[in-house]
């Protein structure tokens, strides 16, 4: 083994030379290599040492594992990293007398990596703040999921780039305090918020209920909401008092109310409602309505009267809506699907001038154009934009708010600005009226994949968590010995394909590399390893190729490639049938493919306005492609069964379920696996050929994405998502 070069670097320049960084009774003395308190040097090892600057170096900001592994230890190193890195990170709390419970420099940022809590000194009298503010750099990627499709049922997004005009500019404002409003655990995440106009009061809800909290000095009171009924978003009135609230129920679409913090009873405005946003002169509310991939950007009057579209396609996703400080414009994030990364998004305007409202085309402005913006945003009375954007890699589960100020024609007059930098996903966000305060939700997902035994149509037990890391991880097979799940996981960073038995808890690598590979799936005969290549960020996707490696090593080998390849699959020996399918506008198509041939004849060909919602699956015996439309399909959910060979088709209607968010084939050809739509405590269902239903598995505070049987019939791999979520304020001095 290679003895690691631990070369000393002064962040001041990059390069090795002078320099010293003091925190609290501390300095760090870099040209000397030595820690030293109140003048007396403390005993700290190289590996502690290295950690301690490469976090001084960053401070207030999140220092990933994979960053301080690639610091620490050269790729051709080979060492057990997790044991070495958390032995380092101890040596170096005991050398600064800290702890992990209540850090005072070095805090653990779960599922990321370490942050430095204190202020540095750099030695030359200047202070690095905690919280920091900066334009941001060109990202690498960023990866999200969507179940959108088809058999994969998730897409990586990844998230990069901004225009550099946009990247330089005069001197950032002051830095905003961040502090934390709600504190509930991961069984008991928070599902909504938002600041009053007064800045004075937080209304959440969580799984216990709808709640008002007065900031500053926490005093919390219930609100009652109509039985069976929970919120699923919030928007004030200016008065501070009253809120219009989306809310929901199992099995129920999401309607408005209007709902007063002073207590009484709710009043329903309108249904099929969501994400509201309240006119700076309480008269109209703004509002998504329809459900995703078909959303559409509404107003309505504050008393539910004159219900009026404004814009809204096909395709479109709506991330939120937001009221111009004039109370004349509209701004909303937009977003349509991109091949493997989610969505090409973009933050417009829209006209609402009430001289206009008569008019059948509102007049919309593009402000920002990035590829994957479709979160919350809102307009701050000061002019400000202020919305999320995802990170790169290897952050890629976390967002941020950013802002950018508008000039008279909208268009953007100052650089982009962070405001924040921790981890977790932006899930919505609210300013109050002085724009001092922000109040954003966040959550951290955490997908991962269970297994549990088979009992005919049955499951035995509770299923077992499998991997436990705390990165995305997706099944997609079995290895032929169905001893071992295979499945996709990005945590390097960049998505690569693993395998692990069932019985081990570290994972075995089968294919990496720069680019983002996804859908592993075997061949007929189980000898060959197939999977998608996604394009690296700003590349098109011109020629994604589907590719084949032997399982137990070898040289990869293109198979065919297409423009949209959103699914793959193979029968089981001794069958020998392999289709792919290929999303174009208005259609999806599918090919037969040899593995080792290449592209075969045209199996099927659906059409539809958004091919993305559908999802399908293979028969193991290789003679019946199951078709249905995804969770956001307004029909009763019904699979269409289709002979690959031809033959009559048949549909089943699947009666008392809401939506069908996924299908699999069980393995003996003879029924069907899937899961029902709901965000959280979904169903797996067993579905036989008549069309009965049974739901299997319910997950308690968590969603089961997807379910994939072994080949032998005796286990079978979920995709479990679970996850927690507070709310945050950042606050200007």
């Amino acid at each position: 083994m290679r003895v690691p070069n631990f070369g000393i670097v002064d962040s001041s320049n990059g390069s090795t030379g002078n320099g010293t960084r003091r925190f609290g009774v501390y300095e760090l003395d870099l040209r000397a290599g030595e820690l030293r308190r109140q003048g007396l040097k403390v005993k700290l090892q190289e590996q502690p040492f290295q950690v301690l600057t490469q976090l001084l170096e960053k401070p207030g900001e999140v220092v990933t594992r994979e960053e301080l592994r690639n610091r620490l230890w050269p790729a051709d190193t080979f060492v057990d990293f997790d044991h070495s890195l958390n032995a380092a990170i101890r040596r170096l709390r005991d050398a600064l007398g800290d702890s992990a419970e209540n850090p005072r420099f070095v805090e653990t940022v779960a599922r990321r990596g370490y942050r430095f809590l204190a202020p540095v000194n750099s030695g030359n009298g200047s202070a690095t703040q905690s919280t920091a503010i900066e334009t941001p750099a060109q990202p690498s990627a960023r990866s999200h999921i969507w179940w959108i499709l088809a058999g994969a049922g998730a897409v990586v997004l990844v998230l990069l780039g901004l225009k550099l005009g946009l990247l330089l500019g005069p001197h950032p404002p002051p830095a905003m305090h961040i502090s934390q409003l709600t504190a509930n655990p991961a069984d008991d995440r928070v599902r909504a918020a938002a600041i009053s106009h007064d800045g004075r009061y937080l209304a959440f809800s969580d799984e216990t209920g709808f709640y008002v909290r007065q900031i500053d000095s926490g005093e919390t009171h219930p609100i009652a909401l109509p039985q069976g009924l929970a919120a699923a978003s919030i928007g004030w009135f200016p008065d501070s008092t009253h809120m219009v609230v989306a809310l929901s129920g199992q099995g129920l679409q999401s309607n408005l109310w209007e709902i007063s913090a002073l207590g009484g009873s709710a009043r329903k405005l309108i249904d099929d409602g969501h994400s509201p946003a309240v006119s700076p002169d309480g008269r109209e509310i703004a509002f998504l309505g329809g459900k995703r991939l078909r959303e559409e950007l509404w107003v309505v009057g504050a008393d539910g009267s004159q219900p009026h579209k404004l814009v809204g396609h096909e395709g479109d996703m709506f991330g939120a809506a937001a009221w111009s400080p004039d109370g004349r414009r509209i701004a909303c994030t937009r977003a349509s699907i991109a091949y493997g990364y989610g969505a090409n998004g973009a933050i417009e305007i829209v006209d609402v001038n009430r001289q206009q409202a008569g008019s059948v085309v509102l007049p919309v402005t593009s402000v920002l154009s990035l590829a994957g913006l479709d979160g919350p945003l809102a307009w701050s009375s000061d002019g400000r934009l202020i919305y999320t954007l995802l990170e790169p890699r290897p952050r890629q589960l976390d967002s941020n708010l950013w802002s950018v100020a508008l000039d008279r024609q909208s268009k953007p007059s100052l650089p982009l600005v962070r405001l924040t930098n921790d981890p977790g996903e932006v899930l919505s966000l609210s300013t109050s009226g002085d724009s001092k305060r922000i109040a954003y939700l966040k959550g951290i997902p955490q997908p991962d994949v269970y297994v549990a035994r088979l009992n005919g149509a049955g499951i035995i037990g509770e299923p077992q968590r499998l991997t436990l890391d705390d990165r995305q991880d997706l099944p997609f097979d079995w290895t032929p010995d169905s001893k071992a799940v295979i499945y996709m996981s990005d945590r390097t960073g960049t998505f690569k394909i693993y395998k692990q038995a069932t019985n081990q808890a570290v994972p075995e690598v089968l294919m990496s590399g720069n680019r983002p590979v996804a859908q592993p799936r075997l061949s007929p005969d189980g000898t060959q390893l197939l999977y998608v290549i996604y394009p690296n960020w700003g590349e098109k996707a011109s020629a994604v190729p589907l590719m084949r490696v032997p399982l137990a090593g070898g040289t990869p080998q293109e198979i065919v490639n297409a423009s949209w390849i959103t699914n793959h699959q193979c029968s089981r020996e001794p069958s020998s049938v392999c289709i792919y399918s290929v999303m174009a506008e208005g259609l999806l198509t599918f090919f037969s493919f040899d593995p080792y041939k290449g592209k075969g004849s045209q199996v099927l060909q659906i059409k539809d306005d958004i091919p993305q919602l559908y999802n399908w699956s293979l028969s193991p015996d290789g003679t019946t492609l199951a078709i249905a439309k995804g969770k956001w399909a307004d029909e009763e959910p019904r699979i269409h069964l289709v002979p690959v060979k031809g033959g009559p088709d048949r549909w089943l209607t699947i009666s008392g379920w809401p939506g069908i968010a996924s299908l699999d084939w069980a393995a003996d050809s003879k029924a069907l696996w899937a899961t029902s739509v709901r965000e959280e405590g979904n169903a797996l269902l067993h579905i036989d050929l008549e069309g009965h239903a049974r739901a299997v598995w319910r997950p308690k505070k968590m969603t089961v994405g997807w379910a994939i049987p072994s080949r032998d019939g005796h286990s079978i791999a979920l995709l479990v998502s679970s996850g927690s979520a507070n709310v945050w304020m950042a606050e200007r001095p």
